[in-house]
């Protein structure tokens, strides 16, 4: 859950802990809450600047008049993992404290003087230990909950009680189970000092983060608005043959794969830049020659104009592949099924000669050879764009054969309708009816 969105939710919560959390802005340096409450007065603490990170100077500086004078009772519930995050992913938002894993723990603070930390400096997981060993000049006391109902406490002195508590990482419970276990302890053991009558200080944070929030320097990094989409790779321009000082032939492709019958993997051709020796183009033909360091790849086009459409077209009529080591040559047929009005250029999403083949094999070599050409767009005539493509006649048509299913249902459907409508329409009611005071209607048989 987003942490904009966790404090979103918890500034309706009446807990205060949840509103300092809310504070407390991600950085990049590890960090542990850490929650103070007493049965005594605690020293006011100033709220903190939004972001601010306590350093561990400035918690000691604190504590050092929570403990100045008289004895303490210590209770340091030391989680293996805490962040904030798990407060207001597991807190009971919207006011809903029956959802919450931390219901004693908010009761606990609502009810005592408390001062919280939502951001403390972490260094390591001994050094919350070491500071209060070295504020209460004792060494802690690993103890649990039901220890404690057994144990007898000196207060005249100071006591440091040190509860461990697990965390999710490592167990199969979900992690609200697991933190709502550990509110359970918390209340039971406030329970017991509070049935001894004994005056106490408890501490709840973290020996280590549960989650660590990385966010990298904006020192160096453009300030404004700036667009979130990450630039998009560079894409090649298309293959472009010039005559009469004008382009007469456009290609490009994604990709222009082969793959011959004595090396079966596919061969990319459009990772090379091929030379065009060889091309031509006039107003009735053009021929494209793509010449690779081991292949020669070339598109023979003509345009004819055609009565029944009254328009020209250009029709791609062969696509010769050569290897250059063995003289062998690939002819495949297009004319089939790449076409276009002369004006227009052709376009499909796949090009291939073995799987919905627009490229028919017309020779030994082609039945034994495949080719692949991905984004594939052509243009052989009518290059009025200059360097642009026209408008392209791709090769999937409008009318699919589920859209052809689709409306032939439908009109089925209307069909049967308008014919049910027109026989309920044709229903006539009876025009006469019998009346009691008049005689009876007699409607005559014969046989």
């Amino acid at each position: 859950m987003a942490e904009s969105r966790n404090c979103g939710e918890g500034s309706v919560m009446v807990s205060a802990l949840f509103l300092a959390f809310c504070l407390a802005s991600a950085s990049s340096t590890a960090q542990v809450p850490l929650l103070m409450w007493s049965s005594k007065s605690l020293p006011t603490l100033a709220s903190p600047p939004a972001g601010h990170i306590t350093s561990m100077e400035e918690l000691s500086a604190y504590l050092t008049p929570a403990f100045g004078s008289g004895s303490h009772t210590v209770l340091l519930f030391l989680q293996d993992k805490l962040s904030k995050d798990d407060f207001t992913r597991f807190g009971g938002v919207f006011g809903n404290k029956q959802e919450s894993a931390f219901r004693n723990l908010e009761a606990a603070l609502q009810s005592s003087s408390s001062v919280t930390f939502p951001a403390l400096e972490w260094r390591e997981e001994s050094a919350i230990p070491t500071l209060l060993q070295e504020k209460l000049g004792v060494s802690p006391l690993l103890v649990d909950a039901e220890t404690l109902s057994h144990l007898s406490l000196n207060t005249s002195v100071n006591n440091l009680l040190l509860f461990n508590l697990p965390y999710c990482s490592n167990s199969t419970k979900p992690c609200k189970e697991v933190l709502s276990d550990n509110d359970q302890v918390i209340g039971k053991v406030l329970s017991l000092l509070k049935a001894k009558d004994v005056s106490y200080t408890a501490i709840y944070t973290g020996l280590q983060p549960s989650q660590v929030i990385s966010e990298p320097s904006v020192l160096n990094q453009q300030v404004g608005r700036t667009l979130l989409q990450a630039p998009g790779a560079d894409v090649r321009p298309p293959i472009m043959f010039n005559s009469s000082g004008g382009p007469c032939i456009m290609l490009w492709a994604q990709s222009l794969l082969i793959s011959l019958s004595s090396s079966p993997e596919w061969i990319d051709l459009a990772a090379e830049t091929p030379t065009l020796s060889g091309s031509m183009c006039n107003s009735t033909n053009s021929m494209l020659m793509l010449n690779f360091v081991n292949y020669t790849l070339s598109f023979t086009m003509s345009q004819r104009f055609y009565p029944v459409s009254a328009r020209n077209w250009f029709t791609l009529d062969s696509v010769q592949l050569r290897v250059k080591s063995t003289g062998q040559t690939g002819s495949f047929i297009g004319s089939r099924g790449i076409y276009a009005p002369a004006e227009y250029s052709f376009r499909c999403q796949s090009v291939t000669s073995f799987r919905d083949a627009l490229l028919i094999p017309s020779n030994q070599n082609a039945t034994q050879w495949r080719v692949n050409f991905v984004d594939f767009q052509i243009q052989g005539f009518g290059l009025s764009n200059g360097t642009n493509f026209s408008y392209a006649s791709d090769c999937a048509g409008f009318f699919s054969a589920g859209i052809w299913m689709g409306l032939i249902t439908s009109l089925l459907m209307l069909l049967i309708f308008v014919y049910g409508l027109h026989m309920i329409m044709q229903l006539n009611t009876m025009d006469r009816f019998d009346d009691p005071k008049g005689p009876s209607i007699s409607v005559p048989q014969s046989d």
